[in-house]
């Protein structure tokens, strides 16, 4: 196992949707093993494909959840429905997100509060759930970089600015920006193992 580099927003693979894995092989089992070695130096609770510059559909995740879903998972070549998310503007302080992919940021963003999800574990046999609450949210977080987009897309118009902001005051938007989990200084600076980013 070997942990990736993390490509940060503005790099051509985080912004165009990613293909579908199409053989259940060695090779994906050893991206598999990377990723959740990956995610699990970068105190991440998600981490998709994308992200460690791969531009194939598989995410994992690492998050206790309510919807009797092991906490520690991978999901090839997913689809993902939500339910509709609320129309009044997000909680800045309940419905903040990170991702790992804009290091050291976070904002207030409104998701569905349910989602559905189907697709393949990393032995290509179908599974399916129903998530709910902050597990909902990290599936449909996960499954947007899947289709090329960053939460931060997602962003409603205040919030959205203040992120264009700092995305420009960072030096971020173009390709060939990374940084090293377990070697670079943790962009969130987590002390706890609770606290985690997607």
């Amino acid at each position: 196992m070997t942990i990736r580099p993390i490509v940060i927003t503005g790099d051509p693979v985080l912004h165009r949707r990613a293909e579908p894995v199409q053989a259940f092989d060695a090779e994906l089992a050893e991206l598999i093993a990377d990723m959740f070695e990956t995610m699990d130096a970068a105190n991440g609770v998600g981490l998709a494909a994308p992200q460690v510059g791969v531009g194939l559909r598989i995410f994992t995740w690492q998050m206790d959840n309510d919807d009797d879903v092991p906490a520690l998972g991978v999901i090839v070549n997913p689809y993902v429905t939500a339910s509709k998310p609320a129309q009044e503007d997000p909680d800045p302080h309940e419905e903040v997100e990170g991702c790992l992919s804009v290091p050291g940021e976070s904002f207030p963003l409104k998701r569905g509060e349910r989602a559905s999800v189907t697709g393949y574990d990393a032995d290509g046999r179908e599974i399916s759930f129903e998530a709910t609450g902050w597990f909902a949210r990290c599936m449909q977080h996960e499954y947007d970089h899947l289709n090329g987009f960053l939460y931060v897309d997602r962003l409603n118009d205040k919030w959205g600015k203040k992120a264009r902001k700092a995305v420009k005051k960072a030096g971020w938007g173009g390709p060939g920006q990374s940084w090293m989990p377990g070697v670079d200084p943790d962009p969130f600076g987590h002390d706890s193992p609770d606290e985690h980013d997607l």
